[in-house]
């Protein structure tokens, strides 16, 4: 699906479970890795988490199903920039391989929003506080950046919301990442989310 001439994607390797990552992406240095979250001995997850840890990560596209959406929320918070069902299109996921090595997440604003809506019941408080105090580190226009990220919007997008230049919405979002420690657009929707900015 991927291989093909036509995808303009090289493959460098192929692991059939999670403990072979880390060497394979070692020995190849991928821009994307395509992670299927159920593996044998080490899952996706837990490979995600161990790659998305390290010093020039690869960029992390999960592969899964709707019936795993709580596995899902863990991968992003882990860094992922991404997932895809695995009923997706050949010509889908080789766009969304594209543009995550392009480095934006492939998340539909309206699945992403269910599948938090699904696992967030249990502990919502205390996140809800952690995102808040985590939050209050930006300011005024910063978090509004933020907020739109949260709700799915593009660059050119916040740039015409908010009266800035997309030169201007990137900086602030790099700021916003570098302040709070993040890896990518994904956390800042996940964290807006989690402080309930979104509702």
């Amino acid at each position: 699906m991927l291989g093909g001439g036509s995808s303009g994607i090289d493959i460098v390797g192929e692991a059939s479970d999670g403990a072979d990552v880390a060497a394979l992406v070692d020995r190849h240095r991928p821009d994307v890795v395509l992670m299927d979250i159920r593996m044998p001995t080490v899952d996706g997850l837990a490979a995600t988490e161990q790659l998305r840890r390290r010093e020039e990560a690869p960029e992390v596209v999960i592969l899964t199903t709707f019936n795993a959406d709580e596995h899902v929320l863990r991968a992003l918070r882990a860094g992922a920039a991404g997932f895809v069902l695995k009923d997706t299109p050949p010509a889908e996921l080789v766009a969304a391989v594209r543009r995550v090595a392009a480095g934006e997440p492939v998340l539909s604003p309206v699945v992403t929003a269910q599948l938090i809506e699904h696992v967030a019941g249990s502990g919502r408080d205390g996140r809800r506080v952690r995102a808040g105090a985590l939050l209050d580190r930006l300011n005024d226009r910063e978090r509004e950046v933020a907020i739109a990220v949260g709700q799915g919007r593009s660059n050119a997008e916040i740039s015409a919301t908010l009266f800035m230049s997309v030169a201007t919405v990137k900086a602030h979002v790099s700021r916003i990442l570098t302040k709070l420690d993040l890896n990518n657009r994904v956390q800042i929707a996940l964290l807006a989310h989690d402080a309930g900015l979104l509702d």
